[in-house]
């Protein structure tokens, strides 16, 4: 199994709003790629949240070729559309996970 981890530093400004579009929106777009056969969402501990909170979310995909796929074909446009609507209120940072037994 692999993991694509999203985590999202968001201003607290719009965190609230920023949560309610990621569960209702954004994720679920994420999941109707049939891409991923599972997700999480974990909000990030331990570190300085004066101005901002980070969120970690992540997406379980059965191969890399997947995720390939996702990046391709999806990635451009669904993380267009969060720039669009919060701006340089968050900020993201990708990595993919490989699962070691």
């Amino acid at each position: 199994m692999y993991i694509y981890n999203v985590t999202v530093g968001v201003d607290k400004s719009i965190e609230q709003e920023w949560l309610v579009w990621l569960r209702e929106v954004h994720v679920p777009a994420i999941m109707k790629t049939g891409l991923f056969v599972d997700n999480r969402i974990y909000k990030v501990v331990g570190v300085d949240e004066q101005q901002s909170v980070s969120y970690a979310t992540q997406y379980v995909a059965q191969s890399l070729m997947e995720i390939d796929q996702y990046l391709k074909l999806h990635a451009h446009r669904l993380q267009d559309e969060g720039h669009a609507r919060f701006g340089d209120k968050q900020a993201t940072f990708l990595t993919v996970l490989e699962e070691v037994n």
